[in-house]
């Protein structure tokens, strides 16, 4: 019931009516229904006001850093730079004798064949040394039978004693098998080679002439020659005579 709260100044009595809310225990199913929309409303907005205040970081397997909100610059792709494919030059190499071309550092390492004149050839190809024990026979035969001959006869002797090597037969297959014939050359005593003053100069040059007979470096005077004697002498050969050089006579 209004109850009275005291005189109203014009003598009129106000009437005031106290809320007292709906009776506790006596919320029904029409009040919670008719709640429900304001509760729902309620919701959206506090989860709108939570999206908008804190953004929520994705994480997985191949997560990358996030961009700040006030980077607006979005990170540019490298592309590598494609540098022009350089093709060396083709360069023309001698197969070797097993069918494979050497390499570079192999050609470079070749000595280069010499030429020139027989003076030239000489000068380059001087040495103690012969290197093998073929050239070593060749040389020692040319060296006691014609160390003091000059150049051009020195080396019809050296192609005397490759033309018999070459001979198919006819003669030892070899220098040193020339060398050691038996009553050929009068130097050679038993199976052992003479010794000669490697230092010298006269050797030195056999060793060079002994080389370009063996490479084939400079044709002889005498082509083909198989003999030869010392003008002093007349063995009363029936040869054809092909050349007369220094101090010699040769035959074939």
């Amino acid at each position: 019931m209004p109850r009275e709260t005291g005189n109203h100044p014009r003598g009129r009595k106000r009437i005031v009516r106290a809320y007292r809310g709906p009776p506790v225990g006596r919320l029904t199913a029409q009040n919670t229904v008719s709640m429900l929309p304001s509760l729902r409303s309620a919701l959206l907005v506090f989860a709108a006001l939570s999206a908008s205040s804190v953004a929520p970081a994705q994480v997985g397997p191949a997560a990358e850093p996030m961009i700040p909100d006030s980077s607006t610059a979005l990170p540019q792709a490298v592309v590598p730079q494609t540098l022009p494919l350089e093709v060396p030059a083709p360069s023309e190499a001698v197969p070797s004798a097993d069918g494979q071309a050497p390499q570079t550092d192999e050609l470079a390492a070749l000595p280069a064949k010499p030429s020139g004149d027989l003076t030239s050839l000489v000068a380059q190809l001087r040495a103690s040394d012969p290197g093998s024990r073929e050239l070593e026979c060749l040389a020692v035969g040319i060296y006691f039978e014609s160390k003091s001959e000059p150049l051009a006869g020195q080396l019809a002797v050296g192609e005397v004693i490759a033309n018999r090597a070459n001979s198919n037969g006819r003669f030892p297959s070899s220098y040193c098998g020339v060398l050691f014939q038996r009553s050929q050359f009068s130097f050679v005593r038993g199976h052992a080679l003479p010794s000669v003053p490697r230092s010298s100069r006269q050797w030195q040059t056999a060793v060079a002439i002994a080389r370009i007979v063996d490479q084939d470096l400079k044709d002889s005077a005498a082509p083909k020659a198989l003999f030869f004697h010392a003008r002093r002498v007349s063995p009363g050969w029936k040869l054809k005579r092909v050349a007369s050089i220094g101090n010699h006579i040769f035959y074939r």
